[in-house]
């Protein structure tokens, strides 16, 4: 199990410092996993339909600090390591899914420019990917042709298998151009102009503003927008599958941006452009693809601004009269997600403090006992019981790890019983849990 391994210390540094700070880190989730296995199953559930050639869509909801971006950036590391293209972008004031002065194509730059594969996961990877496409392709003709590397007739074969593709691409909206601009790549690759391979490279990354400069760069007379950046992700999902990935997941989070849009029609614009994309997925005209948006419950159920102000999105993803907290339907298009249970908090302390005593290459000597005390006092706090967050939690004790570790002559009891620390009790955790806790053995 991740936890009795000793986790490197690159790794810990990362992870410690990440969660300290109140942000998920991008590398070490294993070892820090808890919790949140229902809500996984069910994601990976809809990789296996999108590798199949399907489609889905997931909206995953819960308030800042709940695990949100967490089981995000999971659900990430899990489908690179299977084969997938990732891309994932936060929605800001500048970014959002339409606007009438280039919001929408900046998300699909930030998507573009986030492009992660299992071998280049920090992004970036676009370029890599077309590389490997063409490589492989020429690879693949060379064994089955059985010509030398320098004959001609094996440029004819690789020729074939690239125009195959392009083809395949080509039936699909805004294809043409787009299978047109992989050629003018393979061709650029084979003769080793690098120029005017950056200059696909740009086309593809939506960086020409004007068709004129398209024009007379490659020949082509259009341009990615804001209108229409979705279909060109759309496209380079069914490229992908066809260069030899599983498939494309796209991450889009932080949609309460789109909730703060202060005009209501420039609102509609965005869920009328979020209902397109649902809908494409629900009805297959888009395959090797998945889309999960993170979203607060505010900026979904506000009625007046949220998600379902739109009456189209709300009718979709409502939930039904028999889905309750505790009782979730996971199969739906909407994930809650459930606070953490005091358990699963106590599992997660209990893996900080190994990690933070092999990093800083001490004895550990909080105990068991020790992070049952902690809990209870954070889960103790008035309204706890609805309002507390993995966050704060992570955090504070974080906090009392580094000050137990600089200043060896503090007693944690002494810590956890002081007023800064104790303050406002609520009775939160229940007799069952805190007999559950007296018993806890890891």
């Amino acid at each position: 199990m991740e936890e009795n391994r000793k986790v490197p210390k690159r790794i810990a540094q990362t992870v410690l410092n990440s969660l300290k700070g109140g942000v998920v880190p991008r590398i070490g989730l294993p070892y820090i996993a808890v919790g949140r296995k229902s809500e996984i199953e069910a994601l990976l559930h809809d990789v296996e339909i999108i590798s199949e050639g399907g489609a889905s869509f997931r909206f995953i909801v819960g308030r800042y600090g709940s695990g949100k971006s967490f089981l995000l950036q999971t659900i990430r590391n899990y489908v690179m390591d299977r084969g997938f293209i990732v891309a994932d972008a936060d929605l800001s004031p500048e970014r959002r899914l339409q606007g009438t002065k280039g919001q929408g194509l900046a998300t699909y730059r930030e998507l573009i420019s986030n492009l992660s594969t299992k071998t280049k996961p920090e992004g970036g990877a676009l370029t890599l990917v077309l590389d490997r496409w063409i490589s492989a392709v020429q690879n693949e003709a060379l064994q089955e042709t059985g010509l030398s590397p320098d004959d001609p007739a094996l440029a004819a074969a690789t020729d074939r298998k690239i125009y195959a593709v392009t083809s395949s691409v080509s039936e699909l909206v805004h294809g043409f151009e787009f299978a047109k601009l992989l050629s003018a790549y393979y061709n650029a690759y084979v003769s080793g102009d690098d120029e005017k391979k950056a200059r696909v490279v740009k086309w593809f990354r939506g960086e020409y503003a004007l068709k004129s400069e398209a024009k007379e760069a490659l020949g082509v007379n259009i341009i990615i927008t804001d209108d229409d950046w979705y279909d060109y992700l759309k496209l380079f999902a069914a490229f992908f599958r066809m260069a030899g990935y599983a498939g494309m997941m796209i991450m889009i989070d932080e949609l309460v941006n789109i909730y703060k849009i202060p005009n209501s029609i420039t609102r509609q614009y965005n869920y009328e452009k979020m209902l397109t994309m649902y809908n494409d997925t629900l009805q297959g005209k888009a395959r090797y693809l998945g889309i999960i948006m993170g979203a607060t419950p505010q900026a979904l159920e506000d009625k007046r601004r949220g998600i379902y102000s739109y009456e189209a999105l709300r009718s979709r993803l409502a939930e039904g009269r028999f889905s309750r907290p505790g009782a979730r339907d996971l199969l739906a298009p909407v994930i809650r997600l459930e606070p953490l249970t005091a358990e699963e908090m106590l599992v997660l302390c209990e893996k900080l403090a190994g990690m933070h005593a092999d990093l800083y290459g001490y004895p550990r000597t909080v105990t068991t006992q020790d992070l049952v005390s902690f809990i209870k006092i954070e889960y103790g706090r008035i309204g706890a019981d609805q309002n507390i967050t993995p966050r704060e939690v992570i955090r504070d004790f974080i906090e009392l790890l580094d000050l137990l570790y600089q200043h060896p002559d503090m007693n944690i009891t002494q810590l956890l019983e002081s007023e800064e620390f104790s303050y406002a009790p609520s009775g939160a955790v229940s007799d069952e849990t805190a007999a559950g806790f007296a018993e806890f053995t890891i």
